[in-house]
């Protein structure tokens, strides 16, 4: 089974935690999204020509959190996605929580602060580096509140959840991601750093 990715795709990361947690061997094949060439083969992969892609046979998955749910779902006595109807659908609220709301705010900051001077797009956009603060305090209260009881998103257990909310803050330091106030958020992602699956996937800059 082959997954195509790049290190520093926090998409990508959520996936290659989830096959190191399940101890799931994964051949990689990186990207890379500079280059013409492999941008014309990734549409051939998935025609959003986003990483990452699993390829498993003749069959193809894209979506990061599709992936690990498949990869969970291949696995046999794995926790990381039990099977109860509820457990699965909390764990499911979070994921597609962390794609819709959380990610995207991140986002806005990881774009202005590092992607856009990379790609000679201009400076950060004061506009839009405020509209991405408010965007992360409002979903950040979210998160907080939630982990206020917590050791984990769901519970006393890892799950999926907590590699698909934590993967984009691998932008933490280099974004500047205003998060430190927040002591449940900081508290949790301290234990997610020392999850091996977290430290076998750390990129270098």
């Amino acid at each position: 089974m082959r997954l195509f990715h790049h290190p520093v795709s926090s998409n990508a990361r959520r996936v290659l935690m989830t096959a190191i947690a399940l101890d799931f061997p994964l051949e990689l094949s990186e990207v890379n999204l500079m280059s013409e060439e492999d941008r014309r083969r990734l549409v051939e992969l998935n025609p959003n020509s986003k990483i990452p892609v699993l390829q498993d046979g003749d069959f193809l998955l894209w979506e990061s959190c599709a992936i690990m749910q498949y990869l969970a779902d291949k696995t046999p006595g794995q926790t990381l996605y039990p099977q109860d109807l509820r457990t699965r659908a909390d764990i499911n609220r979070w994921m597609f929580w962390a794609c819709q709301h959380f990610s995207p705010a991140l986002s806005v900051l990881t774009w202005e602060r590092i992607w856009k001077g990379m790609v000679g797009a201009g400076p950060a956009d004061p506009v839009e580096l405020a509209r991405g603060e408010q965007d992360i305090a409002e979903y950040a209260t979210v998160l907080d509140g939630h982990l206020a009881q917590r050791q984990w998103i769901i519970g006393d257990s890892l799950s999926l959840a907590d590699f698909a909310v934590a993967a984009p803050l691998m932008y933490l330091e280099q974004a500047k991601l205003p998060l430190a106030e927040y002591a449940n958020i900081m508290a949790w992602f301290g234990r997610v750093q020392q999850l091996d699956a977290w430290k076998k996937t750390i990129p270098v800059w």
